[in-house]
């Protein structure tokens, strides 16, 4: 009698269609010539194997992990032929509801109407299963692994002495030392160590590269290609131009940078009430590398990069939900989208906020389905960076410990919440662990460290206009409708009363929110749940402005919530795909489905095109002063034989800031300010005079003439409407 196989257990431990105790497995499609089995399985022992291995018949193998589901799978592949006609209408009637949104006209009464018979048809579609989100990935079960309690009391011991150390409040060599080795041992003292050796994971790497099919993958690989040579156009083009000028924030931070390049090294910049350093030495190790200098350029390359290395991690954390394609649906749009590329264009710190929130939720999610502390240590090191990058970055451990708290409140096995509760304690130990130099600067000086969002929360800077609850509940209104009514009035980082979002995906944004509630309401997943959640309350920076209800919403304060937005964005769209798949002929709704995509992302695209570079660009330019004029001529005299400290800009109110002239100029640091009443002490100074006055300035024009008559006044003609200056020329 032939001898049971592996394979033959594993057939026994499955069942299909039966009522079953405990959990199902559900596999992948079985490829050609490949077959499933399960990973050291013991002869009559249970086992639930964790990662299955993908064996092909004729040339190795390739791990892939295996979905532990419930028996009713969240979407179903095979329906009944024909055209989605509910696909298509609740797409159509999501898109006419945001036409009607969009500015210059809007009709709020059509648009909700609309809106309302697009989440009717959802309701309906989604009974009829014809459309259904992607489900997520579930919690796979793991081992317990030992913690190194000699290396834990060993990095907390050097955590206490580098925070004893920190008490100038700038890194040196022995404090920053202490520092990192706490860091290190920390995470090694939680590290869990494959069981495989080095040399089994690369032979396995080996493997599973001679097994890949690369005719099959090229097709895919030239997609992305293209897709990523879109988004690095839409993030690099014309980024030395647009925007085209510095406001005083920009010269603030460039005379950060240039601390940080004359040796001085502290762990928080007070300048401007008060900023967290990581941007600092990122634009000065960026000055560096590109050879850009202190100039506008450099912060505006630094944030560039830092809002691209923010959407492999997009991609990863959609690929973690649910798959690869919402993953990469996710990144397309966001990369396309005119919200993330203004703020990543602006050279301000605003691109941090998303650049970490990315990487901590994907970490954080994986770790608990995969029960895995080697995440939630990854995720402690984003959460402590992403603390040093961004004031509106602290609402982020809130928004963890929910996140654990929502995970612990669904069914899970006890052993499962007692990972779950150790993981919280290692992303908690080890985002401490990085924040201490600035945990040790807020025990220092408390006042300074709380103080630029104690103005905005509370009455330090100025009275609440109104009680403090009922403020909170019309910011909070205010916030929910800024991706599809309008995003506030900030010209610096947005097109002003517009939505924050271009019109497809808006419209889609509204589709995955409903789809989220309509199958959390049906199957209670705690990943939609908290998708949800993780909206608002990466939104409260800006929510809570209470002092300045006019700065809510700001696109900048709300950037975290880029993350969840287009993930529910992805999720939208690879429902709809789904449903056009299933319900046509196989090739033609793949075919349809691509198209349909395809049509969606170009219109997206044109209108975030539009947005970026013929609406901000134009408002922006209006908006700020010419200072990058007024630095030309400032060149062009001392190129012409004139003194750098011959040359002045008169003060008048309201107008240029005389430290970002300097900047502009091509010589950082120098002030150019002069009032009128210092006229006279210009006479001490020998040789040709340079003085820039604003338009409306009579009286220093006066005086100039009065001390220098031989002086010729120039109007300078701006390439911008109504930015036009005086020069007074001393020969």
């Amino acid at each position: 009698m032939r001898e049971p196989t592996v394979l033959d257990y594993v057939k026994s431990r499955l069942t299909f269609g039966k009522k079953h105790q405990g959990p199902q497995i559900t596999l992948p499609p079985l490829e050609k010539k490949s077959v499933y089995i399960a990973e050291s399985v013991q002869p009559g022992k249970p086992h639930i194997p964790d990662k299955p291995i993908r064996i092909n018949r004729e040339t190795g193998a390739s791990v892939k992990d295996v979905n532990i589901v419930d028996p009713l799978p969240e979407r179903e592949e095979k329906t009944r032929a024909g055209i989605p006609w509910l696909a298509f209408g609740v797409l159509l009637f999501a898109l006419i509801a945001q036409i009607n949104l969009d500015p210059p006209v809007r009709t709020i009464t059509f648009a909700e109407i609309f809106y309302l018979l697009s989440a009717i048809l959802l309701i309906v579609a989604y009974r009829k299963r014809e459309i259904r989100l992607a489900p997520p990935r579930p919690v796979l079960e793991s081992k317990d692994q030992p913690v190194r309690l000699e290396l834990l009391w060993f990095g907390l011991g050097f955590g206490v002495l580098s925070f004893l150390l920190f008490h100038q409040d700038v890194f040196t060599v022995l404090n920053t030392i202490l520092w990192c080795a706490s860091l290190l041992l920390a995470m090694l003292a939680f590290w869990s160590y494959p069981r495989e050796t080095f040399i089994g994971i690369w032979v396995r790497i080996q493997s599973t590269v001679k097994t890949l099919n690369w005719r099959r993958m090229l097709p895919g690989l030239a997609l992305v290609m293209v897709l990523g040579a879109v988004i690095l156009f839409f993030r690099l083009y014309r980024l030395d131009q647009i925007p085209p000028e510095m406001v005083s924030d920009h010269a603030e931070k460039l005379m950060d940078v240039m601390d940080v390049l004359n040796g001085q090294w502290p762990v928080y910049f007070p300048r401007n009430t008060g900023r967290e350093f990581f941007q600092f030495y990122w634009t000065a190790l960026i000055s560096k590398i590109f050879n850009s200098g202190v100039t506008f350029f450099s912060l505006k390359l630094g944030t560039a990069l830092a809002g691209l290395l923010t959407l492999p991690y997009i991609y990863l954390l959609g690929k973690e939900y649910a798959s690869k394609r919402i993953g990469l649906l996710a990144a397309v749009f966001s990369g396309l989208a005119y919200w993330p590329n203004v703020i990543s264009r602006l050279g301000l710190r605003f691109p941090f906020y998303p650049l970490f929130v990315a990487p901590v939720l994907f970490y954080m999610l994986r770790g608990l389905r995969r029960q895995s502390r080697n995440d939630f240590i990854w995720a402690g090191l984003a959460l402590g960076i992403g603390l040093h990058g961004y004031t509106s970055f602290r609402i982020v451990p809130i928004l963890v410990v929910i996140g654990f708290i929502l995970f612990l409140l669904h069914r899970q096995s006890a052993a499962t919440r007692r990972r779950a509760v150790l993981g919280l304690l290692v992303i908690s130990l080890i985002s401490l662990v990085i924040f201490i130099p600035l945990m040790r600067y807020a025990v220092n000086h408390p006042d300074v460290f709380v103080y630029r969002t104690m103005t905005r929360v509370g009455s330090i800077e100025q009275p609440l206009p109104g009680p403090a609850l009922q403020v909170f509940m019309q910011n909070l209104w205010n916030a929910v409708r800024m991706f599809n009514v309008s995003n506030g009035e900030i010209w610096v980082h947005s097109v002003t009363h517009r939505p924050a979002l271009d019109l497809i995906s808006a419209a889609l944004f509204i589709i995955g929110l409903v789809l989220l509630i309509i199958r959390y309401v049906s199957r209670r997943s705690w990943q939609d749940l908290f998708l949800l959640i993780s909206i608002p309350i990466l939104m409260l920076p800006s929510i809570l402005s209470l002092a300045f209800p006019a700065e809510n919403p700001s696109l900048n304060r709300t950037a975290g919530a880029i993350v969840p937005v287009f993930l529910v964005i992805a999720l939208a769209v690879d429902a709809l795909m789904a449903s056009i798949a299933s319900r046509m002929q196989a090739a033609m709704g793949r075919i349809t489905a691509f198209v349909v995509v395809g049509i969606l992302l170009f219109f997206s695209g044109a209108q975030n095109y539009d947005l970026v570079f013929n609406q901000y660009y134009p408002v922006y330019q209006r908006s700020t002063w010419n200072t990058s004029e007024m630095g030309e001529v400032i060149q062009q005299f001392v190129a012409e034989g004139g003194r750098l400290d011959s040359a002045w800009l008169v003060g008048f109110p309201y107008w240029v800031d005389s430290r970002v002239l300097g900047f502009t100029a091509g010589f950082p640091g120098h002030d150019y300010a002069i009032w009128p009443e210092q006229f006279a002490d210009t006479l001490s100074k020998e040789g040709p005079k340079l003085f820039i006055v604003n338009l409306q300035d009579t009286n220093a024009v006066i005086l100039l003439d009065e001390l220098y008559p031989s002086g010729e006044l120039v109007k300078y003609q701006s390439r911008v409407e109504s930015k036009d200056f005086l020069i007074f020329k001393v020969p």
